[in-house]
C-alpha cells in the first residue's frame, strides 16, 4: 500500500514522520527499499535527536547508502510538495565502467613494488602509535525497543504512571518518543521507545525487576515488547598498503 507524507520541511510533517516510524525500522516492508531512499532525499538534512525515530532511520538509510546501497523495490510512496529524482541505489553500468578504466589508468602508475620511503614508513609507524595509544574499546551493540505499558483500569493517571516509568535510570538506557493508545472501555495504555546498550541493559530484567514492582506497579498491570530492532553501527575500514622486496604487505584497520 502506497504511503504519502506532506511537507517534510516543517515541524508538524517531521512529527509525522516520526510517529509514522515509532513502530518501524523502514517506510515499507522489512528491509530497505527505495521507499526509504525517496523520503530520505526528500528531507533537507539529518534531523534533530528531538526526532528520535525519525534520527535513527536517517542514520541507519545513511550508513546502507555509504556502504552497500539499497536494491529493494519498496511499495511506492509520495511526498507532497517534492519531485525525487531517480533514486539510484547503485551507480548505473556505464558509469561503473568508466570509473574502473579511469582507477586502472591510475593504478598504472602506482609502482606497488617501489622502495618505501623514509616519509611513509614514518607515517605508517604513527598511525600505528596512535591506534595503540587510544587504547578505545570497541562499542557495545545498540537495540530501539518498543513496550507496551498497561494500566490497572481507566481511573489510573496516565501521567504519574509515564512519569513513574522514565523516573527508572539505568546505565545504557535512553527513553525516547511515547504516546497514549486507546485499548477499550475508556483505558488507554502507554507506548514507549527506547534505546539500550546490549551489554548494560537488559530488557526482561527492567520489566521484571523495575517496572512491574513495587512502588511503579501502583501504576502499571503489564508490560510486553512490541518492536526490538538492532541499530546498525557504522565502521569506516582503512587499508594500510606498504612494500617490500618480497611483494605487498596489507594491514586492514577498522575505524568506527
Amino acid at each position: 500500500m502506497a504511503v504519502t507524507f506532506y511537507d517534510l520541511g516543517s515541524a508538524a510533517g517531521l512529527k509525522k514522520l516520526d510517529e509514522y516510524l515509532l513502530t518501524r525500522s523502514y517506510i515499507s516492508g522489512y528491509q530497505a527499499s527505495k521507499d526509504d531512499i525517496t523520503v530520505y532525499t526528500a528531507l533537507s538534512g539529518a534531523p534533530s535527536s528531538s526526532s528520535v525515530n525519525v534520527s535513527r532511520w536517517y542514520n541507519h538509510i545513511d550508513a546502507l547508502l555509504r556502504i552497500s546501497g539499497v536494491s529493494g523495490e519498496g511499495c511506492g510512496v509520495t511526498v507532497e510538495g517534492f519531485a525525487p529524482a531517480e533514486a539510484v541505489a547503485t551507480p548505473p553500468a556505464e558509469d561503473s565502467k568508466a570509473a574502473a578504466a579511469e582507477d586502472d589508468d591510475d593504478d598504472d602508475d602506482v609502482d606497488l613494488f617501489g622502495e618505501e620511503t623514509e616519509e611513509e614508513k614514518k607515517a605508517a609507524e604513527e598511525r600505528a602509535a596512535a591506534i595503540k595509544a587510544s587504547g578505545k574499546k570497541k562499542e557495545s551493540g545498540k537495540s530501539s525497543v518498543l513496550l507496551d505499558i498497561k494500566p490497572w483500569d481507566d481511573e489510573t493517571d496516565m501521567k504519574k504512571l509515564e512519569e513513574a516509568v522514565r523516573s527508572i535510570e539505568m546505565e545504557g538506557l535512553l527513553w525516547g518518543a511515547s504516546k497514549l493508545v486507546p485499548v477499550g472501555y475508556g483505558i488507554k495504555k502507554l507506548q514507549i521507545m527506547m534505546t539500550i546498550v546490549d551489554d548494560l541493559v537488559s530488557v526482561d530484567t527492567l520489566i521484571e525487576e523495575r517496572l512491574t514492582v513495587e512502588p511503579i506497579n501502583e501504576h502499571v498491570q503489564s508490560c510486553d515488547i512490541v518492536a526490538f530492532n538492532k541499530i546498525c553501527l557504522t565502521y569506516i575500514y582503512v587499508i594500510s598498503v606498504s612494500s617490500c622486496r618480497m611483494g605487498v604487505n596489507c594491514r586492514l584497520e577498522c575505524v568506527q
